[in-house]
């Protein structure tokens, strides 16, 4: 089971369900939010434990709960994350709840990278095939850096690194 926890402004637009218990991925939470870059709408997902983003458009967004599982197999296959690793992600990933956000830092991330975004694409005449390179750069981004160099937190590396601790762990 995983939850997808949207900010208030999406989350008005989704199917809601009673959140119970806590997420049983690798990833942890989904924090999603809707963005408008272009005049073109978009949703952007983080996941809550190593800050991985997905971006897509905000197409049918009451499918979202449902899609989030696809999104993320794809983001990893992007990743280059073996698929064997990829197939219990998604297997935890079976059942999706969606509920409000909780954790500030991980919404701040995602505002944060919701004004990196328009640095990237915003340079460009972009369409939805430049989305996974903008997810790309995002993913180099340091995030949550302190003075202990350890602590700084990449997501492009951070992913791959707690799926293979829980994953192999589960072999």
């Amino acid at each position: 089971m995983v939850i997808l926890r949207a900010t208030k402004k999406l989350l008005s637009r989704l199917p809601t369900t009673p959140v119970d218990g806590e997420s049983d991925t690798a990833l942890g939470d989904w924090y999603a939010n809707s963005i408008v870059m272009d005049r073109k709408p978009l949703v952007i997902l983080i996941s809550s434990e190593s800050l991985l983003p997905i971006l897509t458009p905000a197409r049918d967004l009451k499918k979202l709960p449902a899609n989030l599982p696809r999104f993320v197999e794809e983001r990893l296959n992007r990743l280059g994350i073996p698929a064997h690793v990829i197939d219990q992600e998604i297997r935890a990933m079976s059942s999706v709840q969606v509920g409000p956000t909780r954790d500030r830092s991980v919404v701040g991330m995602l505002n944060s990278f919701a004004r990196d975004l328009s640095y990237i694409l915003g340079a460009i005449d972009w369409d939805e095939t430049d989305l996974p390179a903008a997810e790309g750069n995002l993913a180099h981004t340091p995030c949550r850096v302190t003075s202990k160099i350890g602590d700084t937190i990449y997501p492009d590396k951070a992913a791959p690194a707690l799926l293979m601790q829980k994953w192999r762990a589960a072999e």
